[in-house]
Protein backbone atom coordinates (compact mmCIF):
# COMPACT_ATOMS: atom_id res chain seq x y z
CA UNK A 1 0.00 0.00 0.00
CA UNK A 2 1.48 3.00 -0.84
CA UNK A 3 -0.13 5.84 1.31
CA UNK A 4 -0.04 4.76 5.06
CA UNK A 5 -0.88 7.15 8.13
CA UNK A 6 0.58 9.32 10.16
CA UNK A 7 -0.29 7.82 13.41
CA UNK A 8 2.49 9.83 15.85
CA UNK A 9 3.91 13.22 15.53
CA UNK A 10 6.63 11.71 16.62
CA UNK A 11 7.77 9.85 13.58
CA UNK A 12 6.35 12.88 11.24
CA UNK A 13 9.26 15.02 10.42
CA UNK A 14 10.86 11.84 9.23
CA UNK A 15 8.31 10.74 6.91
CA UNK A 16 8.26 14.56 5.40
CA UNK A 17 11.95 13.82 4.69
CA UNK A 18 11.02 12.84 0.97
CA UNK A 19 8.49 15.08 0.63
CA UNK A 20 10.94 18.24 1.17
CA UNK A 21 12.36 17.54 -2.35
CA UNK A 22 9.50 17.99 -4.51
CA UNK A 23 7.95 20.93 -2.10
CA UNK A 24 11.35 22.90 -2.77
CA UNK A 25 11.32 23.19 0.88
CA UNK A 26 13.99 22.71 3.41
CA UNK A 27 14.17 19.23 5.72
CA UNK A 28 10.76 19.04 7.60
CA UNK A 29 12.97 19.24 10.97
CA UNK A 30 10.18 21.36 12.88
CA UNK A 31 6.48 21.66 13.04
CA UNK A 32 6.38 24.39 10.23
CA UNK A 33 6.69 22.54 7.22
CA UNK A 34 4.23 20.01 8.50
CA UNK A 35 1.70 22.82 8.97
CA UNK A 36 2.41 24.03 5.62
CA UNK A 37 1.74 21.32 3.75
CA UNK A 38 -1.75 20.65 5.98
CA UNK A 39 -2.21 24.78 5.09
CA UNK A 40 -1.49 24.59 1.70
CA UNK A 41 -4.16 21.28 1.47
CA UNK A 42 -7.11 23.22 3.70
CA UNK A 43 -6.42 26.59 1.68
CA UNK A 44 -7.42 24.42 -1.71
CA UNK A 45 -10.39 23.21 -0.07
CA UNK A 46 -11.00 26.71 0.29
CA UNK A 47 -13.50 11.28 35.95
CA UNK A 48 -14.09 11.98 40.12
CA UNK A 49 -13.24 9.25 42.70
CA UNK A 50 -15.94 8.74 45.88
CA UNK A 51 -15.14 10.20 49.22
CA UNK A 52 -12.06 8.13 51.07
CA UNK A 53 -11.39 6.09 47.20
CA UNK A 54 -8.06 6.32 45.47
CA UNK A 55 -8.45 7.40 41.67
CA UNK A 56 -6.32 4.58 40.85
CA UNK A 57 -9.25 1.76 41.97
CA UNK A 58 -11.75 3.50 40.15
CA UNK A 59 -12.48 0.91 37.85
CA UNK A 60 -13.13 1.88 33.83
CA UNK A 61 -16.43 0.41 34.08
CA UNK A 62 -17.66 2.40 36.95
CA UNK A 63 -15.97 5.57 34.91
CA UNK A 64 -18.00 4.67 31.86
CA UNK A 65 -21.37 4.34 33.67
CA UNK A 66 -20.84 7.23 35.22
CA UNK A 67 -20.38 9.07 31.65
CA UNK A 68 -23.31 6.98 30.22
CA UNK A 69 -25.62 8.30 32.74
CA UNK A 70 -24.14 12.10 32.36
CA UNK A 71 -24.31 11.90 28.63
CA UNK A 72 -28.00 11.15 29.41
CA UNK A 73 -28.91 13.60 31.88
CA UNK A 74 -27.21 16.67 30.14
CA UNK A 75 -29.80 18.13 26.82
CA UNK A 76 -28.74 19.66 23.70
CA UNK A 77 -28.10 23.69 24.01
CA UNK A 78 -30.76 26.06 23.17
CA UNK A 79 -30.06 28.09 19.88
CA UNK A 80 -32.25 31.66 20.27
CA UNK A 81 -33.12 33.04 16.84
CA UNK A 82 -30.76 36.46 15.33
CA UNK A 83 -27.80 35.61 15.62
CA UNK A 84 -26.49 34.14 12.49
CA UNK A 85 -23.28 32.51 11.36
CA UNK A 86 -21.89 32.99 7.51
CA UNK A 87 -17.88 32.30 6.34
CA UNK A 88 -15.04 35.32 6.39
CA UNK A 89 -14.32 33.82 3.10
CA UNK A 90 -16.04 31.57 -0.06
CA UNK A 91 -19.42 31.84 1.57
CA UNK A 92 -21.25 32.11 -1.98
CA UNK A 93 -19.22 29.49 -3.94
CA UNK A 94 -21.84 26.90 -4.07
CA UNK A 95 -24.71 29.37 -4.33
CA UNK A 96 -23.18 30.80 -7.91
CA UNK A 97 -22.55 27.57 -9.29
CA UNK A 98 -24.82 24.71 -10.87
CA UNK A 99 -26.71 22.27 -8.51
CA UNK A 100 -24.85 19.43 -10.22
CA UNK A 101 -21.91 20.73 -9.15
CA UNK A 102 -22.93 20.33 -5.05
CA UNK A 103 -25.93 18.25 -5.15
CA UNK A 104 -24.30 14.77 -4.15
CA UNK A 105 -27.43 12.89 -3.42
CA UNK A 106 -28.66 13.34 -7.23
CA UNK A 107 -25.51 11.29 -8.36
CA UNK A 108 -25.78 8.43 -10.00
CA UNK A 109 -22.20 6.29 -8.98
CA UNK A 110 -20.64 4.05 -12.13
CA UNK A 111 -19.97 0.73 -10.52
CA UNK A 112 -17.30 -1.58 -12.07
CA UNK A 113 -17.32 -5.51 -12.40
CA UNK A 114 -17.12 -6.05 -8.44
CA UNK A 115 -16.51 -9.93 -9.28
CA UNK A 116 -12.81 -9.31 -10.51
CA UNK A 117 -11.68 -8.52 -7.11
CA UNK A 118 -10.35 -10.68 -4.24
CA UNK A 119 -10.18 -9.75 -0.52
CA UNK A 120 -6.85 -10.75 0.74
CA UNK A 121 -7.31 -9.04 4.76
CA UNK A 122 -9.08 -6.45 6.61
CA UNK A 123 -6.75 -3.68 7.32
CA UNK A 124 -8.83 -1.14 9.30
CA UNK A 125 -12.60 -0.03 10.05
CA UNK A 126 -13.93 3.71 10.05
CA UNK A 127 -17.21 5.20 11.42
CA UNK A 128 -19.12 4.14 8.09
CA UNK A 129 -16.71 1.78 6.16
CA UNK A 130 -14.26 -1.43 6.25
CA UNK A 131 -11.42 -1.04 4.52
CA UNK A 132 -9.36 -4.51 3.35
CA UNK A 133 -6.57 -5.40 1.36
CA UNK A 134 -7.46 -7.00 -2.30
CA UNK A 135 -6.28 -8.31 -5.39
CA UNK A 136 -7.22 -8.57 -8.66
CA UNK A 137 -8.33 -11.70 -9.56
CA UNK A 138 -6.82 -11.55 -13.40
CA UNK A 139 -3.54 -9.53 -13.20
CA UNK A 140 -2.89 -9.96 -9.23
CA UNK A 141 -2.47 -6.22 -8.90
CA UNK A 142 -2.50 -5.20 -4.91
CA UNK A 143 -5.33 -2.94 -4.45
CA UNK A 144 -7.46 -1.10 -1.59
CA UNK A 145 -11.00 -2.61 -1.06
CA UNK A 146 -13.76 -0.31 0.92
CA UNK A 147 -16.95 -1.34 1.58
CA UNK A 148 -19.73 1.28 3.17
CA UNK A 149 -21.89 0.67 5.81
CA UNK A 150 -25.51 1.16 5.15
CA UNK A 151 -25.67 4.89 5.46
CA UNK A 152 -25.92 7.48 3.40
CA UNK A 153 -22.44 8.80 1.29
CA UNK A 154 -21.16 11.01 -0.97
CA UNK A 155 -19.10 11.11 -4.00
CA UNK A 156 -15.35 11.21 -3.52
CA UNK A 157 -13.84 15.34 -2.77
CA UNK A 158 -10.64 16.36 -3.82
CA UNK A 159 -11.64 20.13 -3.90
CA UNK A 160 -11.13 22.22 -0.85
CA UNK A 161 -12.35 25.18 1.12
CA UNK A 162 -11.77 27.78 -1.81
CA UNK A 163 -14.05 24.82 -4.02
CA UNK A 164 -17.32 25.30 -1.46
CA UNK A 165 -15.91 22.34 0.69
CA UNK A 166 -15.50 21.76 4.26
CA UNK A 167 -13.12 18.70 5.20
CA UNK A 168 -14.69 18.25 8.80
CA UNK A 169 -12.67 15.36 10.22
CA UNK A 170 -9.10 17.08 10.17
CA UNK A 171 -6.73 14.93 12.25
CA UNK A 172 -3.05 13.36 12.33
CA UNK A 173 -4.39 10.57 10.83
CA UNK A 174 -5.89 11.63 8.06
CA UNK A 175 -2.35 13.32 6.38
CA UNK A 176 -1.00 10.35 4.06
CA UNK A 177 2.54 10.37 2.30
CA UNK A 178 3.13 8.56 -0.48
CA UNK A 179 7.56 7.73 -0.16
CA UNK A 180 7.77 6.72 -3.33
CA UNK A 181 6.30 9.47 -5.04
CA UNK A 182 6.98 11.99 -2.92
CA UNK A 183 3.11 13.24 -2.37
CA UNK A 184 1.04 14.29 0.60
CA UNK A 185 -2.79 13.58 0.76
CA UNK A 186 -5.27 15.10 3.16
CA UNK A 187 -7.31 11.98 2.33
CA UNK A 188 -11.05 10.37 4.14
CA UNK A 189 -13.59 13.09 2.56
CA UNK A 190 -16.35 10.77 4.13
CA UNK A 191 -17.84 13.58 6.25
CA UNK A 192 -16.97 16.30 4.03
CA UNK A 193 -19.75 18.62 2.56
CA UNK A 194 -20.41 21.56 1.23
CA UNK A 195 -20.90 25.09 2.66
CA UNK A 196 -23.92 27.08 2.20
CA UNK A 197 -24.62 30.41 3.83
CA UNK A 198 -26.84 29.64 6.24
CA UNK A 199 -27.75 26.47 6.00
CA UNK A 200 -27.81 24.02 9.36
CA UNK A 201 -25.10 21.10 9.29
CA UNK A 202 -24.65 18.19 11.78
CA UNK A 203 -22.81 18.70 14.39
CA UNK A 204 -21.88 15.27 14.75
CA UNK A 205 -18.84 15.14 12.88
CA UNK A 206 -14.89 15.33 13.48
CA UNK A 207 -13.22 13.02 16.02
CA UNK A 208 -13.87 14.00 19.42
CA UNK A 209 -10.00 15.52 20.16
CA UNK A 210 -9.88 17.55 16.99
CA UNK A 211 -14.03 18.68 17.31
CA UNK A 212 -14.16 22.64 17.53
CA UNK A 213 -16.40 24.48 19.87
CA UNK A 214 -19.19 24.88 17.66
CA UNK A 215 -19.83 21.10 16.96
CA UNK A 216 -19.66 20.79 21.34
CA UNK A 217 -22.16 24.03 21.81
CA UNK A 218 -24.64 22.58 19.18
CA UNK A 219 -23.51 25.64 16.53
CA UNK A 220 -24.97 24.32 13.54
CA UNK A 221 -24.09 27.14 10.65
CA UNK A 222 -20.56 26.50 11.58
CA UNK A 223 -17.80 26.77 8.22
CA UNK A 224 -15.02 26.39 6.72
CA UNK A 225 -13.50 27.93 10.01
CA UNK A 226 -13.84 24.41 11.89
CA UNK A 227 -11.00 22.80 9.72
CA UNK A 228 -8.61 26.09 11.14
CA UNK A 229 -9.32 24.77 14.71
CA UNK A 230 -8.74 21.07 14.11
CA UNK A 231 -5.33 22.09 12.87
CA UNK A 232 -4.72 24.09 15.62
CA UNK A 233 -5.01 20.99 17.88
CA UNK A 234 -2.62 18.96 15.42
CA UNK A 235 -0.55 21.70 16.06
CA UNK A 236 -0.62 22.44 19.92
CA UNK A 237 0.01 18.66 19.46
CA UNK A 238 2.99 18.83 18.04
CA UNK A 239 4.52 21.82 20.16
CA UNK A 240 3.79 21.52 23.09
CA UNK A 241 4.38 17.29 22.78
CA UNK A 242 0.95 16.91 24.46
CA UNK A 243 -1.20 14.35 22.20
CA UNK A 244 -4.01 14.62 21.86
CA UNK A 245 -3.99 18.35 23.15
CA UNK A 246 -7.27 18.35 24.40
CA UNK A 247 -8.13 14.93 25.55
CA UNK A 248 -11.86 14.42 26.86
CA UNK A 249 -13.83 11.35 27.50
CA UNK A 250 -16.73 12.17 25.51
CA UNK A 251 -18.45 14.88 23.79
CA UNK A 252 -19.14 16.87 27.17
CA UNK A 253 -15.38 16.64 28.48
CA UNK A 254 -14.42 17.41 25.54
CA UNK A 255 -15.31 20.93 25.47
CA UNK A 256 -14.70 20.89 29.80
CA UNK A 257 -11.30 19.92 28.61
CA UNK A 258 -11.11 22.66 25.98
CA UNK A 259 -11.68 24.96 28.86
CA UNK A 260 -8.98 23.81 31.40
CA UNK A 261 -7.23 21.07 29.46
CA UNK A 262 -6.11 18.82 32.13
CA UNK A 263 -6.86 20.38 35.64
CA UNK A 264 -6.88 23.68 37.10
CA UNK A 265 -2.81 24.16 36.97
CA UNK A 266 -3.37 24.20 32.91
CA UNK A 267 -5.88 26.48 32.43
CA UNK A 268 -5.42 28.53 28.87
CA UNK A 269 -9.09 29.36 27.15
CA UNK A 270 -10.61 29.79 30.56
CA UNK A 271 -14.52 30.26 30.12
CA UNK A 272 -14.74 33.92 29.75
CA UNK A 273 -14.22 34.04 25.91
CA UNK A 274 -16.80 30.89 26.00
CA UNK A 275 -19.21 32.72 27.34
CA UNK A 276 -18.97 35.72 24.80
CA UNK A 277 -18.64 33.37 22.09
CA UNK A 278 -22.24 31.58 23.58
CA UNK A 279 -23.33 35.21 23.98
CA UNK A 280 -22.58 36.37 20.43
CA UNK A 281 -24.51 33.24 18.85
CA UNK A 282 -27.52 33.37 21.68
CA UNK A 283 -26.65 29.76 23.03
CA UNK A 284 -27.28 28.44 26.26
CA UNK A 285 -25.93 25.06 27.27
CA UNK A 286 -27.79 22.86 29.40
CA UNK A 287 -27.40 24.10 33.24
CA UNK A 288 -25.61 20.55 33.81
CA UNK A 289 -23.08 21.10 30.92
CA UNK A 290 -22.30 24.89 32.36
CA UNK A 291 -21.73 23.39 35.98
CA UNK A 292 -19.71 20.67 34.13
CA UNK A 293 -17.53 23.48 32.14
CA UNK A 294 -17.41 25.78 35.92
CA UNK A 295 -15.68 29.22 35.58
CA UNK A 296 -11.74 29.64 34.93
CA UNK A 297 -9.77 32.78 34.15
CA UNK A 298 -7.74 32.53 30.60
CA UNK A 299 -3.86 31.90 31.60
CA UNK A 300 -0.83 32.32 29.39
CA UNK A 301 0.66 29.33 27.10
CA UNK A 302 3.58 29.61 28.42
CA UNK A 303 2.15 26.91 31.28
CA UNK A 304 2.73 23.92 29.11
CA UNK A 305 6.45 25.04 27.37
CA UNK A 306 9.01 22.62 29.81
CA UNK A 307 12.51 21.51 28.85
CA UNK A 308 11.25 19.02 26.56
CA UNK A 309 9.27 21.39 24.19
CA UNK A 310 11.14 24.86 24.48
CA UNK A 311 12.41 24.55 21.35
CA UNK A 312 9.27 24.20 19.35
CA UNK A 313 7.42 26.37 21.81
CA UNK A 314 9.04 29.36 20.19
CA UNK A 315 6.74 32.50 20.40
CA UNK A 316 6.07 32.65 16.53
CA UNK A 317 4.79 28.71 17.39
CA UNK A 318 2.38 29.98 20.66
CA UNK A 319 1.15 32.95 19.00
CA UNK A 320 -0.15 30.40 15.80
CA UNK A 321 -1.75 28.30 17.53
CA UNK A 322 -3.49 30.85 20.06
CA UNK A 323 -4.87 32.69 16.70
CA UNK A 324 -6.02 28.83 15.69
CA UNK A 325 -7.99 28.05 18.78
CA UNK A 326 -10.12 30.77 19.20
CA UNK A 327 -13.45 30.07 20.82
CA UNK A 328 -15.26 32.39 17.94
CA UNK A 329 -14.88 30.28 14.26
CA UNK A 330 -15.09 33.90 12.58
CA UNK A 331 -12.00 34.97 14.38
CA UNK A 332 -9.89 32.23 12.93
CA UNK A 333 -7.58 32.88 10.34
CA UNK A 334 -8.42 31.36 7.00
CA UNK A 335 -5.89 28.78 5.81
CA UNK A 336 -4.82 31.49 3.24
CA UNK A 337 -4.47 34.06 6.60
CA UNK A 338 -2.50 31.25 8.40
CA UNK A 339 0.27 30.59 5.63
CA UNK A 340 1.35 34.58 6.18
CA UNK A 341 1.56 34.44 9.82
CA UNK A 342 4.90 34.58 10.89
CA UNK A 343 5.15 31.22 12.05
CA UNK A 344 6.26 30.08 8.18
CA UNK A 345 8.89 32.99 7.25
CA UNK A 346 11.43 30.38 7.29
CA UNK A 347 9.58 28.03 4.98
CA UNK A 348 8.74 31.19 2.67
CA UNK A 349 12.49 32.15 2.98
CA UNK A 350 13.53 28.87 1.83
CA UNK A 351 11.08 28.82 -0.64
CA UNK A 352 12.22 32.07 -2.28
CA UNK A 353 16.16 31.29 -1.97
CA UNK A 354 15.06 27.81 -3.77
CA UNK A 355 13.34 29.63 -6.39
CA UNK A 356 15.98 31.94 -7.04
CA UNK A 357 18.29 28.46 -7.70
CA UNK A 358 16.28 27.26 -9.60
CA UNK A 359 15.66 30.69 -12.14
CA UNK A 360 19.64 31.25 -11.94
CA UNK A 361 19.57 27.29 -13.34
CA UNK A 362 17.19 28.29 -16.06
CA UNK A 363 19.25 31.35 -16.97
CA UNK A 364 22.02 28.98 -17.29
CA UNK A 365 20.74 26.28 -19.21
CA UNK A 366 19.05 28.99 -21.77
CA UNK A 367 22.75 30.54 -22.07
CA UNK A 368 24.32 26.93 -23.07
CA UNK A 369 21.30 26.47 -25.50
CA UNK A 370 22.18 30.13 -27.03
CA UNK A 371 25.80 29.21 -27.39
CA UNK A 372 24.96 26.02 -28.46
CA UNK A 373 22.78 27.09 -30.87
CA UNK A 374 25.16 30.06 -32.49
CA UNK A 375 27.55 27.14 -32.86
CA UNK A 376 25.26 25.06 -34.92
CA UNK A 377 24.85 28.03 -37.04
CA UNK A 378 28.39 28.46 -37.58
CA UNK A 379 29.03 25.05 -38.32
CA UNK A 380 26.26 24.90 -41.03
CA UNK A 381 27.82 27.92 -43.06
Amino acid sequence: MAFGPLCSFSLLSRHLQSLAPLLRLPSPSSPHHIATYCLAGLHWISGAAGQGSAPSRIRPSAVAAVAGALAQKIGKAVRRPGAPSRARVYADINVHRPKDYWDYESLTVQWGEQDDYEVVRKVGRGKYSEVFEGVHATNNEKCIIKILKPVKKKKALDYCHSQGIMHRDVKPHNVMIDHQHRKLRLIDWGLAEFYHPGKEYNVRVASRYFKGPELLVDLQDYDYSLDMWSLGCMLAGMIFRKEPFFYGHDNYDQLVKIAKVNGLDKVVLGTDGLNTYLNKYRLELDPQLEALVGRHSRKPWTRFINGDNQHLAVPEAVDFVDKLLQYDHQDRPTAKEAMAHAYFIPVRNAESSSRARETVGILFDMKTATVQLENFSHMLE
